[in-house]
């Protein structure tokens, strides 16, 4: 199995060279990728984000902007409970903002929907809030039954 799989991987790298289109971005797939709601946001992402385009990437509900990427989404991630991060929202789309400390990257989590999509980005590369305002329509195709409790519409991540 995992030999058809790194075949067939080596097959979908050959093709996209051969289509002269960027490198396949190397994704995860979240555990409820495949969930239809997550097909229903995909079908409308952008085909670019600021100056970065979309490409191909290896897994389901997963999609990547620039190369190399500038901005990684996962559709199907775990639902955001309780937190301490701070919420933010961008054209009526709740999002929970995570800094790792040590890279300075942010992971924004929509909140109140299920299932919740992730977006990975370095706000010093691509400003978070170019990339939530150009990802806000799609990420309403996954129906809000939660808002945040404390929403800060000022900050700039």
């Amino acid at each position: 199995m995992v030999r058809n799989s790194a075949i067939a991987g080596i097959g979908m790298l050959s093709l996209a060279s051969l289509a002269g289109c960027a490198s396949v971005a190397s994704v995860d797939a979240a555990p409820d990728a495949a969930n239809p709601l997550c097909a229903e946001m995909m079908v409308v992402l952008p085909e670019a984000i600021d100056d970065a385009e979309r490409r191909s990437t290896t897994s389901q509900a997963t999609s990547a902007w620039g190369d190399p990427s500038k901005v990684v989404l996962r559709c199907g991630v775990e639902v955001p409970g309780p937190t301490t991060d701070p919420c933010v929202s961008v054209n009526d789309v709740d999002w929970v903002a995570h800094e790792d400390e040590a890279t300075g990257i942010w992971t924004l989590t929509t909140y109140g929907r299920t299932p919740a999509t992730e977006v990975v980005l370095d706000p010093n590369v691509t400003p978070s809030s170019t990339v939530l305002a150009s990802l806000s329509d799609a990420a309403q195709k996954i129906p809000a039954s939660k808002q945040c409790v404390s929403v800060d519409k000022s900050v700039d991540l």
